[in-house]
């Protein structure tokens, strides 16, 4: 294994955060079995003293593994130097294929961790805990992604070794090599600028008549373009938006732009991304998880907001060197 403090942060706090979530899954097993909110016993006083404790350290144990995911990549990014062949997080992801599927899971955790903390949020701030067995119920339902997190971790850096000859992106994010990441960097530019663009318009417009009104239908169709925004600018950002900033029409991987050369930008590109989907997606789940005396419309209107502005501020990223730029695609759409 690479000896690296991004690496040992990560097995260490992984692991800290698994132990937690499997030690607060038991302990909510209990509560899901036993609770009654109209009892005043003394085991129902004895659960909601543990449950106001498990839930805010979870709460806390996750918003700190949300920055788990950056951390993974740049740790990725940071080693790809000790690998022949290497220019970015690429080369270290293809040194141990199972670094991939780190990656997707990371990802994956990202949004079921911040799905939890709302459900936990809601729940803490309405009078009678109303949510409890839903949100216990999800952690034990979302507790072997996180068993799964540490054995692909583990199992993705002790795999790795510098003596390994690994493959760097512009060989995997070539139109003329095989496999999904060739398929996103051949998509036509032309078409696929359209589909960008009209799914962000689509998705900021459903947003705001979401924020002025707050109908219900208009909410679960802001959900669903989230989602939809999110995939089609992970596709975009392979097929021409890198491409701007690199200012090379041949180059489509996603890591690059998170160097030094490129000022870090990706950074920022993909905090506001995955950010304006989360909290796009949740005025949806909250409906969803919606009990009786739960007062939704209030901080539905606030994540609403939160996410048109994350929208705005990604949408400008994208398109600051499309304006600014010499660079041009016109020959190659």
């Amino acid at each position: 294994m690479i000896l690296h403090p991004g690496i040992i942060a990560l097995l260490g706090g992984t692991s800290l955060v698994t132990v937690m979530v499997l030690y607060s899954s038991y302990e909510g097993f209990k509560i899901i079995r036993y609770w009654d909110r109209e009892s005043s016993s003394a085991r129902q006083l004895s659960l909601e003293r543990k449950t106001y404790l498990l839930s805010s350290m979870i709460a806390f144990v996750l918003a700190i593994n949300l920055l788990s995911l950056f951390l993974f990549i740049y740790t990725v990014d940071d080693i790809h130097t000790q690998f022949v062949g290497a220019m970015c997080a690429t080369g270290t992801l293809n040194a141990n294929t199972i670094g991939w599927w780190a990656l997707l899971l990371k990802v994956t955790i990202f949004f079921v961790s911040s799905i939890w903390i709302l459900i936990n949020y809601i729940d803490q701030r309405t009078e009678n805990l109303p949510l409890v067995r839903k949100k216990y119920a999800s952690l034990i339902l979302f507790l072997p992604l996180f068993i799964l997190d540490v054995y692909f971790e583990i199992k993705f850096f002790l795999g790795l070794s510098p003596d390994v000859i690994t493959s760097c992106c512009g060989a995997l994010f070539s139109e003329n090599s095989r496999g999904i990441a060739s398929t996103l960097a051949g998509l036509p530019i032309r078409p696929m600028k359209y589909t960008f663009f009209a799914t962000v318009a689509a998705y900021f417009l459903t947003g705001f008549l979401s924020y002025r009104y707050t109908k219900i239908w208009l909410i679960y169709l802001t959900a669903f373009l989230a989602i939809l925004f999110f995939f089609i600018s992970i596709v975009s950002l392979i097929s021409f938006i890198s491409l701007y900033f690199y200012e090379i029409p041949t180059h489509h991987c996603p890591f690059d732009i998170l160097q030094k050369e490129y000022h870090y930008v990706g950074y920022p590109l993909y905090i506001t991304l995955l950010g304006a989907t989360v909290f796009g997606l949740f005025p949806g789940f909250a409906e969803l998880m919606k009990a009786e005396g739960v007062p939704l419309m209030h901080w539905q209107r606030r994540w609403l907001l939160t996410a048109l502005l994350l929208l705005i501020v990604f949408f400008l990223i994208v398109l600051y060197p499309m304006i600014f730029s010499s660079f041009t695609l016109e020959g190659y759409d």
